[in-house]
């Protein structure tokens, strides 16, 4: 009798453990008391990098994930002084960060957020040997960072990306500009800053826009490159600003001087990333901000759920943001298409934000 009760107890045992292990898994497993390590490595300390780490942070809160609760933050910025024109080269850079990832890896965090190209570019490699998740940044082109695509990041690794379709943000300014047909920009050899001209250079063609570009240092000066391009009325219609450190570096002064260069000589200013440049009348671009928090969301995920970066594809901000200095376009005696001013909405800055997902 006990011998042939045996095998339906066992059976029902059996059911039950099955039914156990289809029960779904809580979102935050067994980590309720853990302190999650995060390094994040950065090439410079500008303001737009600034608001990519801030949305990062903001939502890793909204995730329950707070520093000095149940988090720890160590952030790096490799800037070699360059506010005092100090030393820059692609070799230096590619030095610091190697040392810098190999502190990293000798640390064993649990998450890496890399901001910028440079620094997912030269770090992935190292990181993904030591199986330390990379969830990167403020990348404007993921393939130029290592990137098997726009969504697909490769082993080990995640992020968000600036990336917006430049023939999209050019047909908006040919909207605005129908009458620009030269444009002039100003660059250096920062990966998103070539990446981004490039792209202008290339879609430009089929909208009847062509683009003139000038290379310089992060050091320089901007002003004489500004003067060869506009050639006193001769040369370029407008100036277009690139994704590039170089405006956000010495307090803004290429920005500053490109917007008064703008204003003194009735030239239109247009900024094809969402980098503050006073005298602007255009800002067509991804939201820094906006894109830190996706790359927050990734970084949640991988903490809280064990979820492997590689199983994420690389988000973005499916529209760009368009901002519009009502006063500036005044000043150029250009008005808004019809289409534009019922999509906007007056912002406390007094600048109009258009909505083109309405």
């Amino acid at each position: 009798m006990q011998k042939s009760l045996a095998i339906p107890l066992l059976a029902l045992a059996l059911c039950a453990g099955n039914s156990l292990a289809f029960e779904p898994l809580p979102p935050e497993t067994m980590d309720d008391t853990r302190v999650f390590k995060v390094e994040v490595l950065q090439v410079t300390d500008i303001e737009p990098y600034q608001e990519a780490y801030n949305g990062f942070i903001k939502s890793l809160q909204t995730s329950g994930l707070v520093a000095g609760k149940n988090l720890s933050i160590h952030r790096v910025a490799i800037d070699f002084d360059v506010e005092k024109g100090g030393f820059w080269s692609k070799l230096g850079v590619l030095l610091r960060i190697r040392q810098e990832t190999g502190r990293i890896v000798n640390a064993k965090p649990d998450l890496v957020l890399t901001i910028g190209t440079p620094a997912t570019k030269y770090a992935r490699g190292m990181l993904a040997d030591a199986h330390i998740p990379l969830v990167f940044t403020a990348v404007a082109n993921p393939e130029d960072a290592g990137c098997v695509s726009l969504v697909d990041a490769g082993e080990g690794v995640t992020g968000s990306t600036l990336y917006t379709d430049m023939s999209d943000s050019l047909k908006l300014v040919k909207d605005v500009f129908p009458n620009v047909r030269r444009i002039g920009m100003v660059h250096t050899d920062d990966e998103n800053g070539v990446a981004n001209v490039a792209a202008a250079t290339r879609n430009g063609k089929p909208l009847g826009l062509d683009v003139s570009s000038r290379l310089v240092n992060k050091t320089d000066h901007i002003a004489p490159s500004l003067k060869e391009l506009y050639g006193g009325g001769r040369g370029v219609e407008m100036f277009a600003v690139p994704l590039d450190t170089y405006y956000g570096l010495h307090r803004y002064e290429a920005a500053i001087d490109l917007g008064e260069f703008g204003i003194e000589n009735q030239v239109p200013v247009v900024t094809l990333a969402m980098v503050r440049v006073p005298g602007a009348a255009l800002y067509v671009g991804a939201d820094f901000t906006q894109v830190g928090r996706l790359a927050g969301n990734q970084a949640a995920k991988i903490l809280q759920r064990h979820t492997k970066p590689d199983v994420m594809p690389i988000l973005r901000q499916e529209t760009p943001t368009v901002m519009v200095d009502p006063a500036r376009m005044a000043a150029l005696n250009v008005s808004l298409p019809p289409a534009m001013i019922a999509r906007k909405t007056e912002t406390s800055s007094g600048f109009w934000q258009i909505d083109l997902a309405k």
